[in-house]
């Protein structure tokens, strides 16, 4: 640092005055400046060598480029089970190393990554569980064909499913936006999750409401 340097020719100068002073008040503001300059230049001196370590370690951690860039292939086959403490998920799988499983346990997720089985990376992710579970209980065991990773539940009782469902048929309520617009999307996730006659109801309340026919389009739905 540009500092530093100044700060030893200051350091020198006031040590030759020191050494040809005779006056007691002389001598003792010299010393007292040397003591303040010598505890400056040791913060300076520890800043400089601390910022040259950081350097250093900057330029010896690696950058995996491979990690960065890895693609996985997507597991869909599996199978699960529960008790009422916890639930066990087997996930078909060949050949995969423990050492080389990193997986993520979370309150509301799971995330299990698989790399370097033959030359290829594998991911089984469930990015929002039914309910919550306890991550520092949870634990995955690899066998030959498969794994088995165990979730222990935050509180006891039976899942219904794996994964969060949503209440799609549940209109949106907020305030500050049209009621109508709500009606639309309940009446949409009503026709995406009806049979034929409820979709062909449906449809022809939004086309006569299109047409003038029927101001409200739940007056044909009977």
């Amino acid at each position: 640092m540009a500092e530093e340097p100044q700060l030893r020719l200051d350091l020198d100068e006031l040590r030759h005055l020191e050494s040809i002073a005779k006056r007691p008040r002389v001598l003792s503001l010299l010393s007292s400046e040397i003591r303040d300059l010598n505890a400056k230049l040791s913060g300076v001196t520890a800043a400089a060598a601390a910022a040259r370590q950081a350097a250093v370690a900057a330029e010896k951690v690696p950058v995996n480029v491979d990690a960065v860039n890895r693609s996985y292939v997507t597991l869909g086959s599996f199978s699960w089970d529960q008790d009422n403490d916890k639930i066990k998920i087997y996930i078909s799988i060949e050949d995969a190393e423990q050492e080389k499983v990193d997986t993520v346990f979370k309150a509301m997720s799971v995330d299990i990554k698989f790399h370097d089985i033959h030359g290829k990376n594998y991911r089984f992710a469930i990015p929002k569980l039914n309910k919550e579970i306890l991550p520092e209980k949870c634990k995955l065991v690899v066998k030959p064909n498969k794994v088995i990773v165990t979730l222990v539940k935050a509180s006891k009782g039976n899942w219904l499913d794996l994964h969060l469902k949503e209440d799609k048929l549940k209109p949106n309520l907020d305030k500050d936006k049209d009621p109508m617009a709500g009606i639309m999307d309940l009446m949409k996730n009503m026709y995406e999750e009806g049979d034929d006659e409820m979709k062909r109801t449906i449809a022809k309340a939004w086309s006569d409401a299109r047409s003038g026919k029927a101001a409200d389009p739940l007056k044909s739905y009977p």
